[in-house]
């Protein structure tokens, strides 16, 4: 169902040769807005249909997030930037209203021109199995509103899980596995979605708000697997003026680096901070 359900949503429909328009449903709600992560996912499937060179791999993107996206009619506007033999630019804006909700610079390639020799790469950190983490679902009341719960299947290492009995570590971190609730990976298009679906790695800081994506940095490194399980690590290091950064690193089951990305966020930090970890 969930992979259905994610085509269906990256689906434009177009009016004419780089203006199409979608329609945003609340099956990917979070909270007031849609899922940051499925903007992405929309616009860099985008891209890669029109990307000018041929290459169709989003090898990297940045996304400006200028107000959040509602449900709704969505208009999708393409503007190809380079066509180049190994790489290709494309710009993709998400407007509703007239009102412009996220603007994305993608740069296309393809991976398997590239090779798959691996020289250096972070390891993946030791967890249990998915059987022994905790599933996240809207049982609980503070998930109610976070529909995509519905569209993933996520299970948070209980180490870095704490934060949900109101005891953070304060150190800034949290793991997970994480999949399509039919058990698909989803390919290409579903990893923009996995890199920002897990709860914010603020939790973990004390601080259980909204922490609202205000540039959001992606890489592809690799194809993922068509199906099994992926492994996503969360980190914060500094917090700044009410703005921290959330670092992710998703691999495959063989431990394989598939996606990297850096964001930075918004939050209200309380007075008496946690005075654990690296980042009190």
């Amino acid at each position: 169902m969930s992979l259905v359900d994610l085509s269906a949503a990256l689906d434009v429909t177009w009016e004419s040769e780089l203006r199409g328009h979608v329609l945003l449903t609340d099956a990917w709600r979070i909270g007031a807005g849609i899922n940051g992560g499925l903007l992405m996912a929309l616009a860099t499937t985008t891209a890669a249909r029109w990307s000018p060179g041929g290459q169709e791999h989003p090898i990297a993107w940045s996304s400006h997030f200028h107000s959040a996206a509602q449900e709704g009619p969505t208009v999708v506007l393409v503007e190809p930037l380079r066509a180049g033999r190994s790489v290709s630019a494309v710009s993709v804006r998400l407007l509703q209203e007239e009102t412009v909700r996220v603007s994305t610079l993608v740069t296309l390639g393809d991976l398997g021109q590239l090779g798959d020799r691996v020289y250096t790469s972070p390891t993946p950190p030791p967890m249990p199995p998915p059987e022994q983490c905790i599933r996240a679902d809207r049982s609980a009341p503070s998930a109610q509103e976070v529909a995509i719960l519905d569209r993933i299947d996520l299970r948070i290492d209980p180490a870095t899980a704490l934060w949900a009995l109101g005891q953070p570590s304060g150190e800034g971190r949290m793991r997970s596995w994480i999949r399509l609730s039919d058990g698909e990976v989803g390919g290409v298009a579903a990893v923009p979605f996995f890199l920002d679906a897990m709860p914010p790695v603020s939790f973990d800081l004390g601080v259980p708000g909204w922490a609202p994506t205000l540039e959001f940095t992606g890489y592809l490194r690799a194809l993922p697997p068509e199906s099994g399980w992926l492994r996503l690590a969360l980190s914060a290091s500094t917090v700044v003026g009410g703005l921290l950064e959330e670092d992710a690193t998703l691999w495959d089951d063989s431990g394989r680096v598939i996606a990297q990305s850096r964001q930075l966020a918004g939050i209200r930090m309380p007075q008496q901070a946690p005075r654990s970890g690296g980042v009190a």
